[in-house]
């Protein structure tokens, strides 16, 4: 018999409409894939080569747990580059991807029937991890404003009680694709200080941007000491089946979180943590083509979306997803309340895959404007273009 901690763990939406997806392309159909966060670029080959070398000079054993030191050496050094931070190489521990430090974070500061603030609509691994492992999820929410989404921190203060240990904070976020302001982010950690939590700060797309500079919440010293910090190579380099990221932890609590990487996985592959230290060390160039090329396919998606009857998309800074109003849209075609009716009729009328609000979240009670999700990241231009005139016929019709 299964433990009953299993009733409770959820699973990453998005691949439930790839899933359908999937079936409406083998009954040989079209199919526009707006679902799924993955990139449709390769790997650059300098990391590739880099990975394979290290195989052919037989790193392909057991490494340290922590990861291999010049791996760590070099995301400390970028770290604090961008974040203005002075971590060394043993704040950091290196993980199969960013996944498994939500895990191990609420591992190690959650206990059962402790409460967690998390955002919701959010990543749904977050609240899934939260419940399975015993803890309380308690969501916060975002409101729509004229330039895109922000916190709600009247809703962050009422969630959050004298059981409350934990806050997740996804800046950069899945799937808004909005950033907090410095306001926000001031807010931010006077709140963590004032209820004395422990926040995992989820940054792993801050380098996937298109104007302006990223900041971090870890720039604000005083707080350093309560942030545990989520990084991948998935977004940048194009990365995402290679499962690498790492863990930045307070030096206090490196020894007890390392022995999770020691029980869980032994350690990260020791190929992979070359290819990786190879990334870190590639010219801006490189990432420049693929963040110019979701660019255009941004700004043109955002265009033709704001073109289309009874629908309302902002244009975000970060990120490769795009989180549009449909609410006019659902109600002119009889959805009104209806997410998944109104997601296989388009798919069925249109090709257009996509993912609703339910994919991140429950539903919060004051909620009354629809939203859906398009990534945009393994989509072409001329996909884009298609799909949107489609989807914008569907409207006039």
């Amino acid at each position: 018999m299964l433990a009953q901690r299993m009733n409770r763990l959820g699973t990453e939406n998005a691949f439930a409409v790839a899933l359908r997806a999937m079936q409406h392309t083998e009954q040989g159909n079209i199919v526009y894939p707006f679902h799924l966060g993955d990139l449709n670029f390769k790997t650059p080959e300098q990391i590739t080569n880099a990975m394979f070398k290290a195989v052919q000079e037989g790193k392909t054993g057991y490494c340290p747990a922590a990861g291999i030191m010049p791996l760590r050496e070099a995301l400390a050094e970028d770290i604090n580059n961008t974040r203005k931070t002075k971590y060394t190489a043993e704040n950091v521990l290196v993980q199969t991807g960013g996944k498994p430090v939500i895990a191990k974070f609420l591992l190690g500061f959650m206990d059962e029937g402790d409460e967690v603030l998390f955002p919701n609509p959010g990543f749904p691994i977050y609240e899934s991890f939260i419940e399975f492992l015993g803890g309380i999820a308690k969501p916060y929410g975002f409101k729509e404003t004229q330039n895109g989404y922000s916190i709600d921190f009247k809703a962050l203060e009422k969630a959050v009680s004298s059981k409350t240990t934990c806050i997740i904070i996804n800046d950069f976020q899945n799937p808004t694709g909005s950033e907090a302001t410095q306001e926000e982010r001031e807010k931010l950690a006077e709140f963590i200080l004032k209820h004395k939590l422990m926040a995992l700060v989820d940054e792993a797309y801050f380098d996937i941007r298109y104007e302006g500079q990223s900041h971090s919440l870890l720039e604000i010293e005083e707080i350093r000491e309560r942030v545990v910090m989520l990084y991948t190579f998935s977004k940048k380099f194009a990365m995402t089946g290679w499962r690498v990221g790492a863990m930045f932890v307070p030096t206090k609590y490196i020894p007890q979180l390392s022995k999770l990487n020691v029980n869980i996985e032994s350690c990260t592959p020791h190929f992979a943590q070359y290819g990786a230290l190879e990334a870190l060390h590639l010219p801006q160039s490189e990432t420049q083509k693929m963040l110019t090329s979701l660019q255009e396919r941004r700004d043109i998606a955002v265009t033709m979306l704001n073109q289309i009857q009874g629908i309302h998309c902002p244009s975000p800074n970060c990120a490769f997803y795009l989180f549009p109003n449909v609410t006019k849209l659902m109600e002119q075609k009889g959805f009104a309340n209806d997410y998944k009716g109104f997601a296989e009729d388009v798919l069925i009328k249109t090709g257009v895959s996509f993912c609703t609000r339910e994919h991140f979240g429950k539903i919060l009670p004051h909620e009354t404007e629809k939203f859906i999700r398009l990534a945009f990241s393994g989509v072409t231009v001329t996909q884009i273009k298609d799909a949107l005139t489609a989807l914008k016929e569907y409207a006039q019709q």
